[in-house]
């Protein structure tokens, strides 16, 4: 993608665990462009967010190149590196754990705006925090400026993590389950509020969470990539996935999603997976890692060949031997 922001290339993230190698992303390629919104979504486990923190600049990765503006990242001067960690900021899951709880929101805020030079002064820096406070929606900003987190809801809190992550101007945000751990009465104020970001700011958006139905919502307009056991299974523009899914772990997921009338949902055919169970990253299945579990499986070829990314439409890829095939059905061709 030549206006890409962040690329990751072939990247491949390994922990050793009680001797053994755990590979929790798995040869994982993505190209994100500036003022674009990508989503990935899967189970717990699956590696979204390893992979978001790679992103970030928060993990280096065992193999593989994550690359900004053009450059490889660990490649860069002291200076290059510093510039990149400032441009990609990340939003954490839980707002109760990620703000310090001895510091007021003034304190907060203002730490990076004075470290970074973005406020010469505790004047300019009051200044700035109370604008960032009305950008999150934290209004009046002085109801919220002297508070310390355990006095903010926990929509407030995470409005807080969002506006620390603005306050060094960053051109991209991973926001890792960014809304999973509030009231779902405010998740949709929250959404909102990321897209008026992007459209105000032009800020590029990675949006990680195992809630698809979510991602239907916030993602309309830019890509959801599918992520099982560490590897990026399927990936494309959202109308197109939501349409015509070609993996059948995508499959899966969006059968399991309930519709907004109760008729519906509950005749709506969900398909049975072969297995409940997800297999070990400690004893990864040989072939494609989903067939244990795939309805459609076929013996000799999906338990003993690795599946290669398909391009199944322009921007449509999947990472499965049957996807042209399941694609082919859904149009009504075969």
């Amino acid at each position: 993608m030549s206006n890409a922001i962040v690329q990751l290339e072939h990247v491949t993230q390994r922990f050793a665990w009680r001797g053994k190698a755990v590979q929790a992303v798995n040869d994982v390629s993505l190209s994100i462009a500036e003022g674009e919104i990508v989503c990935l979504v899967g189970e717990s486990g699956c590696g979204k967010t390893t992979t978001g923190k790679i992103v970030a600049g928060l993990l280096k990765p065992t193999e593989g190149r994550v690359v900004f503006e053009g450059k490889d990242v660990w490649a860069m001067s002291p200076e290059e590196f510093k510039h990149y960690r400032r441009a990609v900021q990340i939003v954490h899951q839980d707002p109760y754990s990620s703000l310090n709880p001895v510091r007021t929101i003034y304190k907060t805020l203002s730490a990076p705006l004075l470290r970074h030079g973005f406020a010469r002064d505790n004047r300019e820096a009051l200044a700035k925090i109370r604008e960032l406070l009305e950008i999150v929606g934290l209004t009046p900003p002085a109801e919220f400026i002297n508070k310390y987190p355990h006095q903010l809801s926990g929509g407030q809190r995470q409005r807080v993590s969002v506006a620390r992550a603005l306050t060094v101007n960053p051109r991209f945000i991973v926001a890792d389950e960014a809304v999973s751990m509030v009231d779902v009465s405010i998740r949709l104020s929250l959404l909102n509020m990321l897209t008026g970001l992007k459209e105000q700011m032009g800020v590029t958006f990675l949006f990680i969470t195992h809630d698809l139905a979510l991602a239907k919502y916030f993602v309309w307009e830019g890509r959801i990539g599918v992520m099982y056991l560490g590897q990026l299974v399927e990936i494309s523009p959202t109308p197109d996935l939501i349409e015509h899914p070609s993996h059948q772990y995508t499959q899966a997921l969006l059968s399991a999603i309930p519709e907004a009338d109760p008729n519906l949902t509950r005749n709506k055919e969900r398909i049975k997976l072969r297995s409940l169970d997800v297999p070990s990253l400690l004893n990864l299945p040989a072939g494609c890692t989903f067939h244990p579990r795939c309805p459609s499986y076929k013996e000799g070829l999906c338990d003993r060949v690795a599946p290669a990314p398909l391009e199944v439409t322009k921007e449509h890829f999947a990472v499965c031997h049957l996807a042209t095939q399941s694609r082919a059905v859904q149009a009504g061709t075969m």
